[in-house]
């Protein structure tokens, strides 16, 4: 691999690179790649209960499952990957691990176990890992200081779009398409001699797997041979200095005097503890409570809601450009009164009984909203800090903390404390010793109980789950005093500011 340019033009920095059609076709692919990479990181979320069906897995193995392998390989990978980006062409590192992942998310449709469907998640998680350093890194060399806030406002908004097209997609092609109707199709294009498959036996979420990672390999062609590696620091101001890139360990010295990255990351962390817990189980809560099927969840609240939370992240980036003149810290206390109002709101739409769903939906997506105006601002945050040479590699740190945290453990909280809340439940009914969360999971067990212990089972599968979501929303109070904390230091340590 060749390595990138370090050579700034005379004259040019200090102003953004590229003309502003081809910077704004730059950052929208860009944006889409992040979106890419949310959808299949995403889809098992979406699909969740069909997949813990078809293991027969507890909620804390769901959890495990869908947290710390993932974001330990996720975390691993993601710094050499970095070092590589502070280096090297970070067009061709960001195309080869978007082919990467999307073989994986589609292995994940033909697995035959538990262990097969960690590896291959594993995989995801190795290819996302080359996603957002280079990414964030392009962008700080393709926008100027003064615009970079809302270009990565709009990158970030990969995440809630991410998200909503994996519900979109995801959610209806596992509740409706099944094997059969994938092999009638395949009949009438004439295709079928070459897929020589049993299609009976495959099941919709393994549909979705395949049909929504497969089509990544063509995105990361055409980011490899659109995108332009642009000079490293091109659109800094002129007096900062050019430096050679540099590693972790340098970074990690520069990041020791700035307190402000530090505080922000821990407030980024437990911000990511509660997204992904939430997202990892709200397609099955809907379920346990509501009796909402993923597809119908997946359009009717899971699509809108990330929609909401897609237009929190651009209201957040948008308004700390706007006020940030005014406010020069804005870009750190902004999340933090988002996230503090949007507990709230959480609340109401979990306890919101059925027959008022329309009404949760309007708090969840309220929440969502309020939620998300923190994404940007930690990106901005995380490169600003820093000196050119820094950026990937101070990305890659922030995100090693936040999927070590945030990722690592939500998922992995919220499956443990919802088997926990369960057994409560049981127990509260009067069934401890009687019924267990094994009992009441197993469907042939299930049905051979009498009707009285088959309710209370139902209902204490579902409650356990919902007061488990409850209480992780309320992490968001020490995140939002991180943000706020930030904010004190921030102008202090902030390098770029023109």
């Amino acid at each position: 691999m060749a390595e990138a340019s370090t050579a700034v033009a005379p004259g040019a920095a200090g102003r953004s690179y590229g003309s502003p059609s081809y910077r704004g076709y730059v950052l929208i692919l860009l944006a889409l790649v992040y979106t890419l990479n949310f959808i299949d990181r995403n889809l098992l979320s979406v699909i969740a209960q069909p997949v813990i069906n078809a293991f027969n897995l507890s909620d804390t193995e769901y959890g495990f499952l869908n947290g710390p392998p993932f974001a330990i390989f996720y975390a691993l990978m993601g710094i050499p990957i970095a070092i590589a980006a502070d280096r090297y062409n970070r067009v061709v590192i960001i195309a080869l691990c978007i082919a990467i992942w999307s073989v994986m998310a589609a292995l994940c449709g033909f697995a035959t176990s538990f262990l097969f469907l960690l590896v291959a998640r594993i995989g995801v998680a190795i290819g996302e890992a080359g996603c957002t350093p280079p990414a964030n890194s392009l962008i700080g060399d393709y926008f100027k200081p003064s615009s970079r806030a809302n270009a990565l406002g709009i990158y970030a908004m990969g995440v809630t779009i991410g998200a909503a097209l994996a519900n979109a997609f995801g959610g209806p092609i596992a509740t409706n398409l099944t094997g059969a109707n994938v092999e009638q199709w395949l009949q009438g294009q004439s295709l079928a001699a070459l897929f020589p498959i049993d299609w009976s036996n495959v099941e919709g979420w393994r549909i979705a797997f395949v049909a929504i990672g497969a089509p990544g390999v063509i995105i990361a062609l055409i980011v490899l041979f659109t995108i332009k590696e642009p000079p490293r620091g091109f659109s800094d101001p002129p007096d900062m200095p050019r430096l050679s890139s540099a590693g972790i360990m340098q970074t990690l010295r520069e990041l020791a005097t700035k307190p402000t990255f530090w505080t922000m990351a821990t407030g980024a962390a437990l911000t990511a503890v509660v997204g992904y817990g939430l997202a990892g189980f709200q397609a099955p809560m809907a379920q346990r409570i509501h009796g909402i099927s993923p597809g119908e969840f997946a359009l009717q609240f899971g699509v809108p809601l990330s929609l909401a939370a897609a237009a929190g992240t651009f209201i957040g980036g948008f308004a700390t450009e706007k006020l940030t003149p005014r406010f020069p810290s804005a870009v750190a206390w902004i999340p933090a009164l988002g996230l503090f109002l949007s507990i709230p709101f959480y609340e109401a739409a979990f306890f919101m009984p059925t027959e008022n769903i329309d009404l949760a939906w309007w708090f969840w997506a309220t929440a969502s909203t309020l939620h998300y105006t923190y994404l940007g601002g930690q990106y901005t945050i995380g490169q600003g800090v820093v000196s050119t040479r820094s950026r990937a590699s101070a990305i890659a740190i922030l995100l090693l903390i936040i999927a070590l945290i945030g990722n690592g453990l939500g998922p992995q909280i919220v499956g443990f404390m919802s088997d926990m809340f369960m057994g409560q439940q049981l127990a509260a009914n009067g069934m401890a010793g009687i019924l267990t969360n094994e009992m009441c999971r197993a469907k042939d067990v299930l049905a051979t109980l009498p009707e009285a212990q088959r309710a209370i089972c139902t209902a204490a599968y579902g409650e356990g789950l919902r007061q488990s979501m409850a209480a992780t929303a309320l992490i968001f109070i020490p995140a939002a005093a991180f943000f706020w904390l930030s904010s004190l230091t921030y102008q202090k340590d902030l390098v770029a500011r023109h």
